[in-house]
């Protein structure tokens, strides 16, 4: 792409990020992005954005190519041949995309299938088992799919760890401008995602740009687009990946939720959109990579029970005490002590003991609830 479009589209996409319907309008009826600074933009509805198609604007978007390319990021405008076409492909698409990897874009967005895994921040326990089997599940596909989240707390974080670790791509979809991480604690995580070929972080956010509440809802619908479907971890009645979960929708994409418990305010969300049929219940992370069409090839649940138990028996003994509650938090993601109790016939101050050497031996996890999940390996 010429330079003086590039320069052109980069300050629009300034101008216009939270509208690029409208700058796509006025494009087409001046001719295209430079001529939209040419002193006499057309008329539009809304005078504030237009008073700024002028000669500083596009200033700025030659400053901010050259901000772009000293800090070794990549700034690819709509309509060049490295734009993601999925993303064009959509109603309102970015009008340029920033881009931090190690390898090229051609890479990143290949053609291989991408599913967004998205989710609360607030992961239960449960939520964040299922997130890694899904994950996992993906990864031992025939045709293995990028993993595409927003580098958030909770099952972004848990999305895009699980699949480097599992040896899948992940692209993180960014409410920031391209060098700025949120939250800070995922510096790490994000570096990993930057070194590992076919990974990379993505943003439409200038440089500088603060993580304010609103940027992740228009965050949300690149995540979304990207994708050729959308899993819902857990969500809140009124959580963000509800936004995301819609978005697909309206990009005819897929949309999957992982069903929770009726009072768990962490699945209303989930459960509300399965409920509506606006998402197809996730019953297995096999049967999801079925749905998708990636045709699964790893063990079934059962055969994970087996080593577990496997495990286990390796450890304690067939018939220890560790082997009889460890099974019985494989069997109950999230179950509470006293559950468990009942649930291993196992004295309530016996349990407590044995899920602190369980805990101690890398087999189960708990949270400050005391809901205890297995590490499923």
């Amino acid at each position: 792409m010429e330079r003086e479009t590039c320069i052109a589209l980069c300050a629009l996409n300034n101008i216009f990020g939270y509208h690029p319907s409208i700058a796509f309008k006025l494009m087409e009826e001046a001719g295209g992005a430079e001529a939209l600074f040419n002193g006499n933009p057309p008329e539009c509805s809304h005078p504030e954005l237009t008073d700024r198609l002028n000669e500083d604007s596009l200033k700025w978007g030659e400053k901010e190519l050259e901000r772009v390319r000293e800090r070794g990021f990549k700034f690819i405008p709509y309509g060049d041949d490295d734009y993601p076409a999925v993303l064009a492909d959509i109603d309102d698409p970015p009008l340029g995309i920033y881009l931090n990897g190690s390898t090229s874009p051609a890479e990143i967005f290949s053609l291989r299938p991408a599913v967004a895994i998205v989710g609360t921040r607030d992961i239960s326990p449960y939520g964040s088992l299922w997130c890694r089997r899904i994950v996992k599940a993906l990864a031992d596909a025939s045709v293995q799919p990028c993993i595409v989240s927003g580098l958030a707390y909770g099952a972004d974080g848990i999305a895009h760890r699980t699949a480097l670790e599992a040896g899948l791509t992940t692209i993180g979809v960014m409410a920031t401008g391209i060098e700025t991480i949120y939250p800070w604690q995922h510096m790490e995580l994000a570096s990993q995602i930057v070194r590992t070929p076919g990974c990379g972080l993505v943003t439409d956010y200038p440089i500088g740009t603060a993580p304010v509440a609103l940027n992740f809802v228009r965050r949300n619908r690149i995540i979304a687009a990207l994708s050729s479907a959308t899993v819902v971890i857990e969500s809140k009645k009124k959580g963000g990946s509800l936004m995301t979960a819609k978005y697909a929708v309206d990009y005819n994409r897929d949309v999957f939720a992982l069903p929770g418990r009726l009072d768990d305010e962490r699945s209303k969300g989930c459960n509300s959109l399965i409920g509506s049929h606006m998402a197809e219940i996730v019953t297995s992370p096999e049967e999801l990579v079925e749905a998708l069409g990636l045709k699964p090839r790893s063990a079934n649940s059962g055969d994970r029970r087996s080593a577990f138990y496997t495990r286990l028996s390796r450890k304690y003994g067939t018939a220890s005490v560790q082997v009889a509650v460890g099974m019985a938090v494989f069997d109950s993601p999230g179950i509470g002590y006293e559950e468990l109790a009942a649930a291993a016939k196992v004295p309530y101050v016996n349990v407590l003991e044995t899920v602190g050497m369980l805990e101690v031996d890398g087999f189960v996890t708990t949270d400050l609830l005391q809901r205890c999940t297995v590490n499923d390996r």
